[in-house]
């Protein structure tokens, strides 16, 4: 009997998450990474330089270094990576599902979570990363496809967040909004037409889980996106400037939805 379509992708994609592997670079991207038990790692390429800048980080790991000349380092980077002379092999990180990971925790603070829309430039989603850990969010979460996938630029931009913030990856953002709202999140889409701003429509609602939802810069959310939001809200801004980078716009929509 011949599988259907969706099981023969889910064997794909299954089989190729098994062989991908990563390389990072930049110092504070590898000694993030050396130093987190949940990375597997694989093979790690230094200057001297680096190694004497790593070298804590790289006993903490028990990892052997190969050492490679500056003038020809030998990682298998793009040529305009800034590596700084250290470059890491390593497999992506699994963060668990969905549910686990964007359950309210014992605290009693109101989760955040961010989700993002077909944003594929991995610099955005590197700096988002960075603010999510800053504002405590229980995880970004991306499509697996139509989205930057974990990358050595993305590591590098995110200055060492990669490790420690939750970066999930689902096939279908609009079944991951449903599920959120089944667990009692309220999903707002970041819109810049929107006739409420934010912080209008957190108005006694900031004791709620919230999720935000960002959109690729310039198409903005998809219109199927934006039908499975409870809400679209707008960031205020003074004047017509226009609007902001999404990366910015993720930092101060997590800053506007505190609960506090």
């Amino acid at each position: 009997m011949k599988k259907p379509k969706w099981v023969v992708e889910k064997e794909r994609d299954k089989r190729a998450a098994a062989a991908e592997t990563i390389w990072l670079f930049g110092l504070h991207a590898v000694r993030d990474a050396l130093l987190n038990p949940n990375r597997e790692k694989l093979r790690l390429i230094t200057t001297l330089n680096a190694l004497g800048k790593l070298e804590d980080a790289v006993a903490a790991a028990g990892m052997t270094p190969e050492m490679a000349d500056p003038r020809k380092f030998s990682a298998p980077l793009d040529p305009q990576s800034v590596h700084q002379g250290a470059a890491l092999e390593v497999k992506p990180l699994n963060w668990g599902s969905l549910e686990e990971r964007c359950v309210g925790g014992p605290d009693g603070v109101a989760p955040r979570v961010v989700l993002l829309d077909r944003v594929t430039d991995p610099h955005n989603v590197g700096a988002i990363l960075r603010s999510a850990e800053v504002f405590g969010a229980r995880a970004v979460i991306s499509m697996q496809r139509h989205a930057a996938p974990e990358t050595g630029a993305l590591a590098k931009t995110a200055s060492g967040a990669l490790e420690r913030q939750p970066y999930l990856r689902v096939r279908n953002l609009a079944d991951a909004m449903e599920t959120l709202k089944s667990m009692g999140y309220l999903v707002l889409g970041l819109d810049g037409e929107a006739d409420r701003d934010i912080n209008a429509a957190l108005a006694g609602k900031r004791d709620r889980a919230v999720a935000l939802v960002l959109g690729a810069e310039g198409p903005g959310l998809r219109d199927k996106t934006k039908e499975t939001c409870d809400a679209l809200v707008r960031i205020d801004a003074a004047g017509g400037f226009g609007s902001l980078n999404v990366s910015n716009a993720a930092a101060v929509a997590l800053y506007a939805s505190r609960d506090a």
